[in-house]
């Protein structure tokens, strides 16, 4: 069975986004037979310019039955309004299409053509507010890498579109070719939808070796409980110039860095594990169930409880539609 791809251009499109078509074609690259066929569209076809000057030969829309839909980003998106025939093209396929699918801020796209109204949704986390404050009727959840709302798909920022694409493979064809291709792409077999789009570590973005080195040593002792001391140790500082050197640096307290770090690996471990509230909070150097659940709601304003159903009710959603 060959399904059609259409990957849909919008004026000044990031380039990044035609990575997606290499998952397809390695689909049909590691098959006996051909899955996918892929079609670069745009609302009038002929050569489409990029936001970085890369220009894409499209055809035009002739039709809106496509197996799948992929609308590709924009860099500044949301700064004037579509053209009505492009936002057409995007409810005709959502109508029609089996699946629909917005790139990086292909979200605010999707959302204009009221695709996401009453749904889930993310994208890149740097514009996930103001999408958020766009779109009132839909539910912004930043911290995701994809998410599958029945038909209608969106992922998070950049390369995330290897994910998504991946997420729809497997669900096409099985999780073996899935993961062959992950391996031609030199990638991780993918990451779940749930999982963060940011480090803690890219996000503290230290200025120095020695602040890097003791971030480092943290992330990887998090049960331990990691005094001030024993990082000023691990950064080879005094323990005043260490604290000092630090804030400066991170904008943050070592205690607090700590915290961060050990949410995000604490959240890690409830959204791809079944461990317990109780093992996760102790393998990520909580002092208890309590003190960690304290520390969700300042990072996320849930907790772990309400993350670890969020992920159990994503999962079994992504296994119905497969």
């Amino acid at each position: 069975m060959k399904r059609s791809i259409g990957l849909l251009f919008p004026p000044g499109f990031q380039a990044l986004d035609l990575m997606a078509t290499t998952v397809f074609e390695l689909a049909n690259n590691l098959s006996d037979e051909t899955h996918y066929e892929v079609t670069m569209l745009s609302e009038h076809g002929g050569p489409v310019t990029s936001s970085s000057g890369v220009s894409v030969l499209t055809e035009p829309v002739a039709r809106h039955d496509y197996d799948t839909l992929l609308v590709a980003g924009q860099m500044l998106p949301g700064k004037k309004p579509s053209s009505p025939g492009f936002i057409e093209i995007l409810r005709q396929a959502g109508r029609q299409a089996r699946r629909v699918a917005s790139i990086c801020t292909g979200a605010f796209l999707l959302a204009e053509a009221g695709l996401l109204d009453g749904k889930r949704a993310t994208t890149h986390w740097q514009l996930a507010r103001d999408l958020q404050r766009a779109y009132p009727k839909l539910r912004v959840e930043e911290d995701r890498i994809f998410i599958n709302e029945g038909k209608i798909w969106t992922s998070a920022g950049m390369t995330a579109c290897v994910d998504l694409c991946l997420a729809m493979v497997e669900s096409d064809l099985g999780v073996d070719l899935a993961r062959n291709i992950a391996r031609q792409l030199v990638v991780y077999h993918r990451r779940s939808g749930g999982q963060s789009q940011f480090s803690a570590l890219l996000e503290l973005e230290p200025k120095s070796d020695r602040i890097q080195q003791a971030l480092s040593y943290a992330k990887q002792h998090l049960r331990k409980p990691l005094s001030v001391d024993e990082l000023a140790e691990a950064a080879n500082l005094s323990t005043r110039q260490f604290s000092r050197t630090f804030r400066i640096e991170t904008g943050q307290s070592p205690a607090r860095a700590v915290e961060v770090l050990r949410v995000e690996a604490a959240r890690a471990m409830i959204e791809s594990s079944n461990h317990s509230i109780d093992v996760v909070a102790r393998e990520t150097g909580f002092a208890d169930p309590e003190r960690m659940r304290r520390a969700f709601l300042r990072a996320f304003g849930q907790p772990p409880q309400a993350i670890k159903r969020a992920a159990r009710e994503q999962a079994a959603m992504t296994a119905s539609y497969a």
